[in-house]
């Protein structure tokens, strides 16, 4: 299933549904509102609650309904509006992280992303407030001229897991969505040289989210899906999911130490592409429009202004 969150423009209210047949079908109100409204509130019924809307979505058609909506009569959230955390996983595409060691700002000559080490995972955490939805129009911060760009596979939980092995990983997984991991870059470089990340990456807007939660039995394999990242239309990255360093299995693996909750959100780290490893950057401009999409998962959308 593609699972949405999206309020309904004749009511103004918010609800849990599919994107179904090129429409979107509210899940509250075909359950007789059985069913929660909210997204980790669903998450937290498993697959109960799963196969329920599994159950109720035969014989939906794509026609406008008392249930079912289409594109304009909706307002997409992120299918997560309100992660209990996101956890960012940082340079998990080798390529990725050769390409920053070459860029230096010199504004803060002290840095260096050539400290990255791999005996196991590494990251930090982004604040849930900074999740915008596909679609969003996103300010440019007035405290950077280097916003940058990043597209990632983001991987939902599903069920509370805590020290969870490799081999069971995915039992916690809900499914995946986009991530657009959007930068400070000069914010970024002068709190790495502090050994932090806060601002950098947690402004207003700096996490686009979307378009769906994509259940697990819609992908074949999570590992094996094409990554684009356009803006105005000019591929700047292009890659696989095949190409993390670590998958999903040790992503939560690892992660689950910290303690894992049904909506958390783990980042895969980007692909090489990005503005910050160009020989002369070009930053994100008022105007400009980012599409990140994956392959089976859709596109995020988001708008710079």
């Amino acid at each position: 299933m593609k699972l949405a969150t999206f309020d309904i423009n004749s009511t103004g209210k918010r609800t849990i549904g599919v994107y179904h047949n090129g429409a979107y079908v509210d899940l509250v109100t075909l359950s007789g509102g059985l069913l929660p409204a909210d997204m980790i509130e669903f998450l937290k019924g498993g697959e109960a609650i799963m196969d329920q809307a599994r159950t109720l979505l035969v014989g939906v058609g794509g026609s406008a309904g008392q249930y079912v909506y289409a594109e304009d009569e909706i307002t997409l959230q992120s299918p997560v509006p309100l992660p209990g955390k996101i956890v960012h996983t940082s340079c998990n595409f080798d390529s990725h992280l050769e390409e920053l060691t070459t860029w230096n700002d010199p504004e803060c000559e002290s840095h260096n992303w050539g400290d990255f080490h791999f005996e196991h995972p590494t990251g930090f955490l982004e604040a849930p407030s900074s999740v915008v939805p596909s679609g969003a129009g996103v300010e440019i911060p007035v405290f950077t001229r280097q916003l940058d760009y990043e597209i990632e596979i983001a991987i939902v939980i599903g069920k509370q897991a805590y020290k969870v092995g490799v081999e069971e990983a995915f039992d916690y997984v809900a499914g995946y969505t986009i991530f657009n991991d959007l930068s400070a870059r000069d914010i970024q470089a002068r709190e790495h040289s502090n050994k932090v990340i806060l601002m950098g990456k947690s402004f207003k807007g700096s996490c686009p989210l979307g378009p769906w939660l994509v259940t697990l039995d819609e992908l074949d394999d999570p590992h094996d899906l094409d990554m684009k990242l356009r803006v105005n239309g000019e591929v700047r990255q292009d890659a696989n999911t095949g190409q993390m360093h670590y998958k999903t299995a040790e992503l939560v693996s690892w992660w689950s130490h910290m303690g894992l909750y049904p909506g958390d959100v783990i980042t895969s780290g980007s692909p090489p592409g990005v503005a910050a490893g160009m020989d002369k950057p070009r930053w994100l401009q008022p105007g400009d429009t980012v599409d990140a999409t994956i392959a089976k998962l859709g596109t995020l959308t988001t708008r710079i202004i």
